[in-house]
């Protein structure tokens, strides 16, 4: 059984869009915006030379070099864009599609195993991405698919595996599942006839007419602790100007680069994304905060909502923007009082 249509994430048009918003216009008509026009146009020679050049000026720009894998994967070079995303990964581990750019490519070459691996990486860093959930599950089926052939190979009257097989097959035919158009303000990517084809990243949310960041206190408490234990959790005030206080605060430290009044915001028994212990999230999180010249967050449309067991949940639009990196996500937090502070104790990328 062939393998299964996959989404893939290939932004070109739609991502550059908003990533190049801040590079000068003659920057845009020179340098990466001509090179995705050549990508768009398929003139693959012509859009690698110029991101090429773009990348001599620039060699650590993730758009450049996110546009170079798509490039690469699309001249059917996928070992070279394997490389490429690998070490996007490895730099901007907090990005998804890499990883699902990375599925793609090794599922094209049959490494499944590879491919559930990075799937799950994209998974663990976004949670709600759709696109690597329904990835990994094609590759559960294509690897289920194997593991049936095999057991009739073994045994060809096994009925029980033969009618496995057939439900697979009818979820998965052959013929290739239709392209799903991408609508102009999706932020679901396109999905391709097959797992051999272009990666295509998500396109971001188109960026509203009139942006009305959140207004940053003037003032953000510099401190290196953060509550013992026990954070009060029940009859907190209901007032959502305290809670967006809180988050204007976390996001203008953030901003500062001011790491210590970052992690000040967050709970003791704040529930780290990953699973990892606090003390390497604390590190991690330390190392990216340091690692850009620059760092802006803003805050975009925060909806405040009292739960009854005390906390609040706090969804946004987060705009991220650094010397290296624009990014544009959802964002939700979940909150509780200690004292009389709010603090994060949940906080997971996605709606």
């Amino acid at each position: 059984m062939p393998f299964a249509a996959v989404r893939l994430i290939t932004t070109a048009a739609a991502l550059l869009a908003g990533l190049l918003a801040t590079t000068p216009a003659i920057a845009q008509v020179d340098g990466l915006q001509e090179a995705n026009q050549f990508f768009k146009q398929k003139q693959l020679d012509r859009a690698l030379d110029r991101v090429d050049a773009y990348l001599k000026t620039r060699p650590k720009d993730a758009r450049g070099r996110f546009l170079k894998g798509l490039i690469l994967a699309d001249q059917n070079k996928p070992n070279d864009a394997i490389k490429v995303f690998t070490e996007l990964t490895q730099e901007f581990p907090e990005l998804p599609e890499p990883y699902n750019n990375l599925a793609v490519l090794y599922a094209s070459q049959g490494q499944y195993d590879k491919a559930r691996s990075a799937l799950e990486m994209a998974i663990r860093t976004h949670p709600s991405y759709a696109t690597a959930h329904e990835n990994l599950g094609d590759i559960y089926a294509k690897m289920a698919s194997q593991a049936y052939d095999k057991a009739l190979q073994l045994d060809r009257g096994n009925a029980a595996a033969q009618t496995k097989l057939n439900l697979i097959r009818d979820l998965f035919p052959d013929s290739p599942r239709p392209a799903k158009p991408a609508a102009a303000k999706a932020e679901a990517p396109t999905k391709v006839a097959s797992a051999a084809a272009t990666p295509k990243p998500q396109a971001p949310a188109s960026a509203p007419a009139a942006k009305a960041p959140a207004k940053a206190p003037e003032a953000v408490a510099k401190t290196k602790t953060v509550p013992a234990k026990g954070p009060v959790r029940a009859a907190a005030a209901q007032d959502p100007d305290e809670v967006l206080n809180a988050i204007n605060g976390w996001a203008k430290a953030w901003s500062d680069k001011d790491v210590n009044g970052y992690l000040a915001h967050y709970a003791s028994d704040f529930q780290t994304p990953t699973g990892v212990s606090r003390g390497d999230w604390e590190s991690q999180r330390k190392a990216r905060i340091a690692k850009p010249r620059k760092i802006e967050v803003e805050i975009e449309s925060p909806k405040v909502s009292f739960n009854k067991n005390g906390r609040v949940t706090v969804t946004f639009r987060q705009h991220y923007r650094s010397d290296a990196l624009k990014v544009t996500s959802a964002k939700t937090l979940v909150m509780v009082k200690a004292g009389d502070k709010w603090l994060i104790q949940q906080e997971r990328a996605g709606s």
